[in-house]
């Protein structure tokens, strides 16, 4: 039966994952323009949010309290006018001056790109473009909301633009405010929230200045500040949260991509995610020091517990600021950290301390987490894919190396916890005795557009990777960086179906060998003879069970289910990897 196979990526061979290389991106940037368009679509409704306040304000609401005594406001500041606090509200509303802001926001962009040992290219788009754009919300809106400045005597000359909103308060916070979300995001000192508090204080002392010297009503103010911290959460949200642009090419050293991101980051900051039921302390002593012997001072070392295994300490510690993440542990530690990890940039070290090991494996680490950590410490990045994957009583997450259904999964319910410590992988061996009564089960799969499939299976593996312990090689064509997923439907039926299956999956032992299907030809919803091995490849699969099944998800059993739903982040991953010697 003729098997559709999309293509795999361009660049993707049997050599391991590709290392990202310096020099081949293009001077834009990777998403700029469909990240420019997203921001462009979400600053028109910003403006038409800001003038439909505006008009309403002007129109049906302006007798409307507390409208109808807002000029009040400005006369009570006016009877209390006195020389020093004048010359303090003049000190404020220069603060917000257009000349001023843009000074400023000049040289915070010129820092951020000189300053630091490597340029901060984003952070200083965020800082520029967001000042940029709550001016041209505040030009926008001024000519289409007419209103006339308060009625009390105005200590500054009138600008011809309309009261409302308060550009000068806009503006302040834009700039300052934004300037505080980069000192709590990049800043590590104790200092930080002092500083970042007396930031977020500025635009409050320009708008009392506005009203002060009784250029603005409250209203104005208000609109003003809601106009700059809109212009913040759209651009903040577009480069820090969805991280949908490449990060801009370092002049200095001509990366790009995972390279670029990787020293974008200030170096220094450092956790290590440990299962302490695998890393004992004399294995942490040792990973300490190789740490510090690569100017990683003081990394911070924190414990999975069995309530959460890691994804919760690794999204803390990005928070936080760490810039590398290295997880010590088995693949469930792993598979827990890179969900944590996934689109972040941080990149990752795999320090294998657990039974299986499949991503280390298959990345072809060394198994002895001192040597691991000292080589990828004098690696390089690597982009690697994931795969997300959800189904009935599973939430969305994301696997490294493995998911499946059927036999697999019933082996890792039957395998002793105590036995595993003792023996090491040989334990899934005895536990895959008691579980080859496991019944068959009837499913059907949708793979990407094609047509439903229907068929029968003892196993069914859903892999990032192809290789399992032993060395045995299940999915052969499976690639962690080629932006596609490999599913195995495994129906062997009788002994001889067993040995053309291990037949197959022997041959598959060469890492260079054409994935075979084995097939017969059997029209497509008849019920006749199975195919004992079948290979595919996807980029989104649906697989619904007849009836509900055991699961695993990267070595770890889950809830039994009927369905599941897994679809490839290409490049999702980054993991520090040692350089092979050509």
């Amino acid at each position: 039966m003729p098997t559709a196979v999309p293509e795999r990526a361009a660049g993707a061979t049997g050599e391991g994952p590709e290392a990202v290389r310096p020099g081949r991106s293009s001077v834009v940037p990777r998403g700029t323009g469909r990240t420019a368009a997203r921001i462009g679509v979400l600053t028109v409704c910003q403006a038409a949010l800001v003038v439909g306040f505006g008009l309403l304000i002007t129109g049906r609401a302006r007798n409307v309290w507390p409208l109808t005594v807002e000029d009040n406001v400005n006369e009570g500041f006016e009877r209390i006018r006195t020389g020093p606090l004048t010359t303090l509200s003049y000190l404020g509303s220069e603060a917000g001056n257009t000349l001023t802001v843009i000074a400023i926001t000049l040289l915070s962009c010129v820092a951020l790109l000189l300053v630091p040992r490597l340029p901060m290219w984003r952070q200083a788009v965020f800082l520029a473009v967001a000042v940029s754009l709550q001016s041209l919300v505040f030009v926008a809106v001024t000519e289409s909301v007419d209103r006339t400045r308060p009625d009390v005597h105005r200590l500054d000359a009138s600008p011809p633009t309309s009261s409302y909103p308060s550009g000068h308060t806009g503006a302040a916070t834009a700039l300052y405010a934004g300037l505080a979300v980069l000192v709590l995001s990049r800043v590590r000192r104790p200092w930080r929230w002092p500083l970042a508090g007396l930031l977020f204080l500025v635009p409050l002392a320009v708008g009392v200045a506005c009203l002060y010297r009784g250029m603005h009503h409250p209203t104005d103010v208000i609109g003003g500040m809601a106009n700059g911290a809109l212009s913040l959460l759209i651009v903040g949200r577009a480069l820090f949260t969805d991280r949908s642009v490449a990060v801009v090419p370092s002049p200095r050293t001509g990366h790009t991509d995972a390279t670029a991101e990787v020293e974008e980051r200030e170096p220094g900051s450092t956790a290590v995610i440990f299962n302490p039921t695998v890393t004992g302390e004399a294995t942490r002593e040792k990973l300490r020091r190789i740490l510090e012997q690569h100017g990683h001072r003081a990394p911070a070392f924190i414990e999975t517990t069995a309530d959460d295994p890691g994804t919760g300490q690794t999204a803390g510690a990005v928070r936080d600021g760490a810039t590398l993440v290295v997880v010590c542990g088995g693949d469930g530690t792993v598979r827990a950290a890179a969900d944590a990890l996934a689109d972040s940039g941080v990149p990752l070290v795999v320090v294998p301390c657990g039974t299986g090991n499949l991503l280390a494996r298959n990345l072809g680490l060394p198994l002895t987490p001192a040597t691991t950590l000292d080589a990828a410490l004098s690696g390089t990045p690597h982009r690697l894919d994931l795969g997300r994957i959800e189904g009935d009583g599973l939430a969305p997450t994301h696997f490294a190396a493995m998911s499946g259904a059927g036999l697999d999964a019933a082996m890792l319910e039957h395998t002793d916890d105590r036995v595993k410590s003792a023996v090491g992988w040989p334990a899934y061996l005895l536990a895959i005795i008691g579980s080859l009564s496991t019944p068959r089960m009837r499913l059907t799969v949708r793979l990407d557009d094609a047509p439903v499939l229907h068929r029968t299976a003892r196993m069914v593996l859903v892999a990032n990777v192809g290789t399992v312990q032993g060395g045995l090689t299940l999915l052969p064509a499976a690639r962690p960086d080629d932006g596609l997923l490999d599913l195995l439907i495994l129906d062997p039926r009788g002994p001889g179906g067993w040995m053309r299956a291990l037949g197959v999956l022997v041959r598959g032992r060469r890492r260079n060998a054409r994935p075979t299907t084995v097939d017969t030809l059997v029209p497509e919803g008849t019920d006749t003879k199975a195919v004992p091995v079948e290979f595919r490849t996807f980029r989104r699969a649906e697989l619904t069970f007849a009836a509900p099944q055991s699961r695993e998800l990267d070595g770890d059993p889950v809830s039994h289910g009927r369905r599941l739903t897994a679809e490839v982040r290409p490049g999702a991953l980054t993991v520090l990897l040692p350089t092979r010697e050509k």
